[in-house]
């Protein structure tokens, strides 16, 4: 057994602390508005109740003497999190889940901008679960990722090792953090069907499902261009990544016998897991207020510095400027990477 510190409680920070506590840790579950000291869980985890041993929203008291410190939090959260996680000068092994796009560079370059030595770092491509939280203040898990990425910074292999731990048999080694940035499904999968569905989800309040309504041949058309994209800025940083269905077929979202198939709008419409996620019910949701300046916006600051054009990724961010306030997201500087050229950044990752 081992204490972890488990950060956020939202969906994804619940069904780690159940995970983590039914396979016998010591979990520690922090938020910012105060953490559920119980609370209950139902899907493919089972079903039952979990009590934290230590609650809080304290983040300092949390992470103090954890042997683990486990970041679940949407990339919006992550600036603030990060900066305290520096302020209360943590030398833990952390394992971001996940690190969306960037997530890793962007928690290496708040320590470095508050001189505090970084911890071990490593991140996971994807949430290792599919999940939302119930009314009544629970969780309910859809889905368990079967793989999923991870890969650390230089002098990070602490936290991948702790990684493992945590997440037995379910992590797949990457070379570096820009492979499992990368990797971000959500990158690919979300902005394409968030814009084609802008007007339906305003007008319904998203009383559709998301991954099966909204996932039409032409919206599966765009996530194969974006898709062609994100491949060949990994390409160039010496990285072959599969194709958004075959990478979800291996997350578990995705039947592998469909993923083959090249249509990825039937293959994504022919998941289990997020078949009953319904669409967003405004332009404040996360698939546009997260993953356009949180994974589109990283992405097109790493294809600039490989010299890979990105048209229909440039294309969605400014449709999606245009349709709704947008933070800044992180762009080259956020991610410390502003000024460095593609061996540049192969250095900062690889050490």
């Amino acid at each position: 057994m081992s204490v972890v510190a488990v950060l956020g409680a939202g969906a994804g920070g619940l069904s780690c602390a159940t995970e983590l506590s039914l396979d016998g840790h010591d979990v520690r579950l922090w938020s910012r508005g105060g953490a559920p000291g119980a609370f209950s869980y139902t899907g493919v985890l089972g079903e039952g109740a979990v009590t934290a041993g230590g609650a809080s929203a304290d983040l300092p008291a949390t992470v103090r003497g954890a042997d683990a410190v486990v970041v679940c939090l949407p990339a919006l959260g992550h600036a603030a999190v990060f900066a305290d996680l520096a302020d209360a000068r943590c030398a833990a092994p952390v394992v971001l889940n996940p690190g969306h796009t960037g997530g890793a560079l962007h928690l290496r370059r708040v320590f470095a901008a508050r001189g505090v030595p970084l911890p071990p770092v490593a991140e996971l491509s994807t949430l290792t679960y599919v999940a939302r939280r119930t009314p009544e203040g629970g969780v309910r898990i859809t889905g368990r990722a079967r793989q999923v990425r991870c890969a650390a910074l230089p002098g990070g292999a602490a936290a991948a090792e702790a990684a493992a731990k945590l997440f037995p048999g379910t992590l797949a080694e990457a070379p570096d953090v820009l492979a499992t940035s990368l990797s971000n499904v959500n990158l690919v999968l979300h902005p394409p069907g968030a814009i084609l569905s802008a007007a339906w989800a305003e007008a319904t309040g998203g009383t559709f499902t998301f991954y099966v309504d909204a996932m039409t041949g032409g919206v599966g058309r765009v996530i194969d261009a974006l898709d062609a994209e994100r491949r060949a800025v990994a390409a160039a940083f010496g990285h072959a990544l599969p194709r958004l269905a075959e990478e979800m077929a291996l997350i578990g979202t995705v039947p592998p016998a469909m993923a083959s198939r090249g249509d990825t709008a039937a293959a994504v419409r022919a998941g289990e897991a997020n078949k009953s996620i319904t669409a967003p019910g405004s332009l404040r949701h996360r698939y546009y207020q997260e993953d356009f300046p949180y994974a589109v916006t990283p992405f097109l600051a790493l294809a600039q510095i490989a010299g890979v054009a990105a048209p229909v990724a440039s294309a969605l961010l400014t449709v999606a400027g245009a349709a709704t306030d947008l933070d800044p997201g992180l762009g080259a500087r956020a991610l410390g990477i502003d000024g460095l050229s593609l061996s540049g950044v192969l250095g900062l990752v690889r050490g």
